[in-house]
């Protein structure tokens, strides 16, 4: 899984062999640096540029480009060396922008040789910085680890040179550069595109992306005490921030008119995501392509988006389903729908910041003028206050302008996106579900709700959560934010809870091919029984409901002895080795009620599953409240840590990775009388009949 990096975060590397792989736009000059262990480089014989690009488990490219694959051999790198610092820095000649403010936010990824991406970093919050500091591999306690940095220098390379301990960063800056100059020399110009109206009228095509985030999920890493960089950069309370005015990149500006557009009157920069720019209008120059071709001998990337074109009209056409990278539709729409939502959120930060903006300048421009005694009364003062507030409106119209264009624009492609989502990826009410037959393989993801924010909650995004399962689902009976109260009755509260336990468990019994999901269920109680009734009716669970302590002790003896075995085959290195008869299906075990019906032992299995399950195919959904569980004290703080939180009604307890906004979370409700879940599951049953035999 990638590890989607913000500033100061770091990552463990399981790889000593490399590539970091560059996307920036425009030209950029690829640099890298070996330091001690004080932090310090000791000489040119450290530096790898352009003009000297290799070094013994370091090679960069030799002329500016706005793709680059680094190479890197962590176990060739000197025993002195402690840090490798991969430098970014835009090139003097060619005539290109000066500053990083100007210029689409690079994106730097540290890949196997494989191609898997092992981390990622989008370098946000720039603006008259001509070099930055990218990433750093360092050696801590004899394992490698990448740190995102993201440190710009407004005094180009020689201030970063010189920050990082070389005496001689100007002539090393300046053979850098040279070796560069003497490159773009050499080089031959691309001739512009020449697409025509027919051509154009064939291909398919997408709008202008605004601001673009990135998903709500937890992402690996965390910050290690000592670093040479700590303290140049500060921390965030959400896992993956960027720096407010500049979920990577959103800030108090408004996106330009394209990827590579330069800044216009008033300063507004392009913040969208380097994986989701759109090709440019004709008449201008193309840019590379965000994804850098595979070396030789590996396998080559998923094919690019189909790219955006004016109508005739000279205006962006629709846009279309499946407008992003991947090798099949269903993978094109789940980037699509990611890169919908990333979009949503930083354009909403956009937004916010610049209302921030407003309202500060506004009270900054309050306080000059009541700390001056001659213009607290009279005219005067009336007219500064009167200009303060005016101003702050007009900044703030001009803001929710630019996020109403977005939003729109936003709106507009959803409406297109969401009737060609397969039936994992589908609302309950999407026509797809009426000639649903089961899948042949497992989906890449299902849905399991949708998102929106308060600036618009109309415009909702699906939110698709990767297959198979990383954690358990707690589906929260307890008490909700309901201004209100119309959920005060614990009754109805539960039964809400279960009816989307079971619809949530219905949707993946349904995304997976017949055969390889079971469902376990432990109601302790027979409290679930309404709301359980189409999965027992229609005879998609592996048994009957659990019932009463010794039902429990059963079933999590069972499953617990499942988890043994299995990772006791894969320890040993004989996955294959598994008893004869034995079920490889995954699993899953809903509980309801808990912890009515669990004695120690039972909750001593429950949080075994949950922490060692989801690695060997069986995963737990929880109906419960917390606060009944309350006795154990912080006993369960970790089951509950573990489990992905969702609620029954629309909640706002999800927080994106790239900026903390608090995305409300709408369940996927079936329609009232919609007998949809009965059709769907009554398919599985036939299906698992059939394949039974």
């Amino acid at each position: 899984m990638t590890a989607e990096l913000v500033r100061g975060q770091n990552h463990p590397l399981s790889e000593v062999r490399l590539e970091i792989r560059i996307s920036a736009g425009r030209p950029v000059v690829a640099l890298a640096t070996l330091s001690d262990d004080s932090g310090s480089a000791r000489g040119a014989e450290w530096v790898v540029h352009p003009g000297a690009p290799v070094l013994p488990g370091l090679e960069v490219s030799r002329q500016a480009a706005a793709d680059h694959r680094l190479a890197v051999d962590l176990g060739a790198i000197p025993e002195a060396a402690h840090r490798v610092d991969v430098l970014l820095a835009l090139p003097a000649a060619g005539g290109g922008p000066t500053r990083f403010g100007a210029v689409a936010a690079p994106f730097v990824a540290v890949t196997g040789l494989d191609g898997t991406e092992l981390a990622s970093y989008t370098i946000t919050g720039l603006d008259a910085e001509s070099a930055v500091i990218a990433v750093e591999l360092y050696r801590r306690q004899g394992a490698w680890k990448v740190r995102a940095v993201g440190q710009g220098y407004a005094g180009g390379l020689t201030e970063l040179l010189t920050d990082l301990g070389l005496t001689q960063a100007a002539e090393l800056a300046g053979a850098a550069e040279e070796a560069v100059a003497e490159g773009l020399a050499r080089s031959v110009a691309v001739p512009p595109s020449r697409t025509t109206d027919d051509d154009r009228s064939h291909q398919a095509s997408a709008p202008p992306r605004p601001n673009p985030a990135a998903s709500v999920s937890s992402h690996e890493g965390s910050s290690d005490e000592g670093s040479s960089h700590e303290g140049q950069f500060s921390g965030t309370a959400a896992p993956s921030a960027p720096q407010p005015a500049g979920p990577g990149g959103s800030g108090g500006g408004t996106p330009a008119a394209g990827p590579s557009a330069p800044v216009p009157a008033g300063g507004t920069i392009d913040y969208r995501h380097p994986r989701r720019q759109p090709a440019p209008l004709s008449g201008q120059p193309s840019d590379p392509p965000r994804h850098p071709s595979a070396p030789s001998g590996q396998p080559t990337p998923p094919p690019a988006a189909p790219a955006a074109s004016p109508g005739r009209d000279g205006q962006p056409v629709r846009p279309v389903a499946g407008d992003a990278t991947g090798w099949s539709m269903e993978e094109r729409l789940y980037n699509q729908v990611w890169g919908m939502f990333e979009d949503l959120a930083r354009t909403t930060a956009a937004y916010r910041s610049a209302v921030d903006f407003a309202e500060s300048r506004m009270e900054k421009e309050l306080d000059q003028v009541l700390s001056d005694p001659r213009s607290r009364i009279g005219g005067q003062g009336d007219a500064a206050r009167e200009a303060a507030l005016a101003k702050h409106a007009q900044l703030v119209d001009q803001a929710r302008a630019a996020l109403d264009r977005d939003l729109a624009q936003l709106t507009h492609e959803s409406e297109v996106v969401e009737p060609a989502l397969p039936a994992a990826y589908a609302h309950w009410d999407n026509p797809v579900w009426h000639g649903y037959r089961v899948p042949m393989e497992i989906p890449m993801a299902v849905r399991l709700g949708d998102l929106h924010l308060p600036e618009d909650p109309s415009l909702r995004i699906p939110m698709l959560i990767r297959l198979p399962l990383e954690r358990g689902l707690w589906i929260d009976s307890g008490r909700w934010a309901s201004p209100d109260e119309s959920f005060a009755d614990a009754g109805e509260r539960r039964r809400l809870a279960m009816e989307a336990a079971v619809a949530h468990a219905a949707r993946l019994i349904a995304v997976y091919p017949a055969g390889e999901f079971g469902v376990h269920v432990i109601d302790p109680a027979g409290s679930g029984a309404q709301a359980l009734a189409p999965l027992v009716r229609t005879g998609v669970l592996a048994a009957p409901p659990a019932a009463g302590a010794a039902g429990v002790a059963d079933v999590l003896s069972r499953l617990t002895q499942r988890v043994d075995l299995v990772q006791m085959a894969v320890r040993g290195g004989a996955p294959d080795a598994l008893p004869p008869g034995f079920d490889a299906a995954e699993q899953l075990l809903i509980v309801n009620d808990f912890p009515h019906g669990f004695d120690d032992r039972a909750v001593t299995q429950l949080r075994y599953l949950a922490d060692e399950g989801p690695a060997v195919g069986v995963h737990l959904m929880m109906v419960a409240d917390r606060e009944d569980a309350a006795a154990y004290g912080p006993l369960l703080d970790p089951l509950w840590r573990s489990l992905m939180r969702l609620t029954p009604v629309p909640d706002d307890h999800l927080a994106d990775p790239w900026v903390g906004h608090a995305w409300t979370y709408e369940p996927p409700v079936v329609p009232p009388g919609s007998q949809v879940l009965q059709l769907v599951l009554t398919e599985v049953a036939t299906a698992r009949r059939d394949w039974n035999r």
